[in-house]
């Protein structure tokens, strides 16, 4: 009796922890899954999220539904899927905002321990610095030294505190000694925007908004804030290379699932997705938005929250830059 009190025991545990096949696990999925997107249609996130939801139901046999659900920078749709059941049929695609969003605003989970990482969908694109294509600044260089002999000459549009333009301009004014105007506009796409137009002279910007701009010759990219640079445009250097250092503004995307979703739906919905992020149809949408597929062999669950945690710490060092101290989930 006590063998099988404690075989017993050992079992329910096991099954609690997600470590047993169950029926549920075993036939997943069949039905519709969600994955929500915390952001509007049409943004960084949501484009390589279609575009993966597209490839995986063929891969599962499955319908793939990408809902949009924004509001509060990211939180309004990640509460949403930490609140749902863990049944793998309602998941999240989150973003470099998640980690940003907790040293700047109140949030009710912890973006890595409260939710089941899956996976990432994509790495990139980096913030691009562009300036009205009428100036005559060639370098970012010229542009600094114009900043600096005349204190708040230059504007630059970002999309609000939480949010990669304005901390890339706050790391950019401290690393400078500059004193540029901060503008801020309801998001990126509006701020690039504004730069074409003259309303303010330039932004640091996603390289998906700033493209479309170049290409119709009403902004010049001076600089880019990441770890390489790109082959869309190889002339164009880092801000590491212009002595900048650590100035790295790179999205990602990646896909999550409620907390105590089974182990065995997690493994099953990694093994889609890298089967997705490598196939041909989805590296030709992403490759050309200046965003890549990371290599299958690191993209476990424990990579994925490896990363976040990096990214996690230095988004709070970036933040002391504004004051800001890490906030704690309610």
């Amino acid at each position: 009796m006590k063998r099988l009190r404690a075989a017993l025991g050992f079992l329910c545990c096991c099954a609690t922890l997600g470590l047993l096949p169950n029926a549920q696990a075993q036939t997943y999925p069949t039905r519709p899954i969600t994955m929500v997107v915390p952001f509007a249609p049409g943004g960084l996130s949501d484009v390589p999220a279609r575009v993966v939801a597209a490839v995986m139901q063929q891969k599962i046999g499955a319908s793939i539904v990408v809902e949009n659900k924004p509001g509060a920078s990211g939180v309004v749709g990640a509460t949403h899927v930490w609140r749902a059941e863990p049944d793998g049929y309602v998941l999240l695609v989150n973003a470099l905002a998640d980690v940003q969003n907790l040293h700047y605003l109140k949030v009710p989970y912890d973006p890595i321990s409260d939710f089941s990482l899956i996976g990432k969908i994509a790495d990139g694109p980096p913030l691009v610095l562009i300036v009205n294509a009428g100036l005559p600044y060639r370098s970012l260089q010229e542009l600094l030294a114009d900043a600096k002999s005349t204190p708040n000459k230059i504007s630059f549009g970002t999309s609000g505190p939480a949010t990669s333009p304005a901390i890339a301009l706050t790391q950019l004014n401290h690393a400078a000694a500059a004193n540029i105007v901060d503008v801020p506009y309801r998001g990126s796409g509006e701020a690039a925007s504004a730069v074409a137009t003259g309303a303010v002279q330039a932004t640091f910007t996603f390289y998906t908004g700033a493209k479309p701009l170049a290409d119709g010759g009403k902004v010049r990219i001076l600089a880019i804030a990441g770890e390489k640079r790109m082959p869309e445009l190889p002339d164009i250097p880092t801000m590491q290379e212009l002595g900048y250092a650590n100035f790295n503004h790179s999205g990602f995307v990646g896909l999550a699932g409620p907390p105590r979703l089974p182990l065995q739906i997690v493994a099953f919905l990694n093994r889609a997705l890298n089967d997705a992020i490598h196939s041909d149809a989805f590296k030709a949408r992403i490759e050309p938005l200046g965003m890549t597929a990371p290599a299958a062999s690191l993209n476990t669950p424990e990579s994925f929250a490896a990363s976040m945690r990096a990214e996690l710490a230095r988004q709070a060092e970036l933040a002391k830059l504004t004051a800001h101290d890490p906030m704690a989930p309610k």
